[in-house]
């Protein structure tokens, strides 16, 4: 995911899946609430990015560390009517703690309660299904991640998340700010998700690893800005740094996990993964801005590029992915659209043949 990668033997894989075993029974004899909609307090994507504050730290999940101008209260969407948090896009399956229930669907935490951690899983999850279908897949376009996926929260036991392809969920890690805090955390390795969906096995091999963690990044940006947007949201930190709030407690101001303005090359990677998915990124991030100096929507471009994955091989080469990103701009959006695609590209050493 996010930070240096974790790996997860057999043995604590077993052990994760066997923790994960929900007293199901006791669950299903409670009433559920009937409702497919309820209200949910949530952070407005995270602390930083809405208030612009580079001094806020965790202060081990105080309350009183981050003021109550950073929350919002929102509708939640699509419930099961179970009374957890439960629904078509996304189910919290494991938790630190009591599992969230209500009777009437409102889920006002604050982020000293295990539950607000459970909350902003399934809300962000859900934002970003709706997202995707806001620009088409599963209206015209292929479906996405059409189905119930699993949120399993604070029970990793160290500071880093992942998407789990073999067993269908993410798990969201804590420490220092617990990574279910950040929307774009969450949003990434829902990213993760996404690119499994299309391309099974996606992401062997370097290029294809450094692009996977480049859309993740990419994607939990424009799906906090798209959510901003969508309530009315102040946005006071810079946009082209994903996870700021995340990264507070192990970098320093301004807090960034990445950057999508490193202005780094293919001439100088890293070959390291989350190091290299700067290069990757930052192209995403300059086409995005070249669509709207063309005319277009950003979320025009998130469509393309989001369309153009379907053509990736789990194991692409830089080139390959930009060579198919190029073709489907050009047939979705004409060629001075797929000329600022190749030339964004060539700007960080990735080049290809027609």
């Amino acid at each position: 995911m996010t930070k240096p990668l974790a790996l997860v033997t057999g043995l604590a894989a077993a052990a994760l899946v066997a923790g994960s075993v929900a007293a199901n029974p006791a669950i299903a004899a409670k009433p559920g609430s009937g409702s497919s909609t309820g209200t949910a307090r949530i952070f407005m994507v995270n602390p930083i990015q809405s208030s612009g504050t580079q001094t806020l730290v965790d202060d081990k999940d105080s309350a009183g560390a981050v003021p109550e101008s950073a929350y919002a209260t929102v509708e939640l969407r699509n419930l099961d009517g179970s009374g957890h948090l439960s629904g078509a896009w996304a189910n919290v399956r494991t938790s630190t703690g009591t599992p969230a229930y209500s009777t009437s669907n409102a889920f006002l935490f604050n982020r000293d309660q295990d539950q607000f951690e459970q909350t902003m899983g399934y809300f962000w999850v859900n934002e970003a299904q709706e997202y995707l279908q806001s620009l088409g897949f599963g209206h015209g376009l292929p479906a996405i991640l059409e189905r119930p996926y699993d949120v399993r929260i604070g029970q990793y036991g160290l500071d880093n998340s992942y998407m789990w392809s073999k067993h269908d969920y993410i798990r969201l890690g804590k420490g220092g700010v617990d990574d279910a805090e950040d929307a774009e955390v969450i949003v990434h390795e829902y990213g993760h998700a996404i690119h499994d969906d299309q391309v099974e096995g996606f992401g062997e091999g370097l290029d294809a690893g450094a692009i996977g963690e480049s859309f993740g990044d990419y994607f939990a940006v424009s799906v906090g800005l798209a959510a901003a947007d969508r309530y009315d949201w102040p946005v006071a930190a810079a946009q082209a740094c994903p996870m700021d709030w995340d990264a507070a407690s192990y970098t320093s101001a301004p807090h960034c996990i990445r950057r999508f303005d490193t202005n780094r090359t293919v001439a100088t990677r890293y070959n390291a993964i989350h190091a290299d998915g700067q290069i990757w990124s930052q192209a995403l991030w300059e086409i995005r801005g070249g669509y709207e100096a063309l005319g277009k929507s950003t979320r025009d471009w998130d469509t393309t590029l989001i369309v153009s994955q379907f053509e990736y091989d789990p194991d692409t080469t830089w080139q390959a992915a930009a060579k198919a990103t190029y073709l489907v701009a050009k047939l979705r959006d004409g060629q001075a659209a797929a000329d600022l695609v190749r030339k964004k590209f060539a700007d960080r050493k990735i080049e290809f043949t027609l």
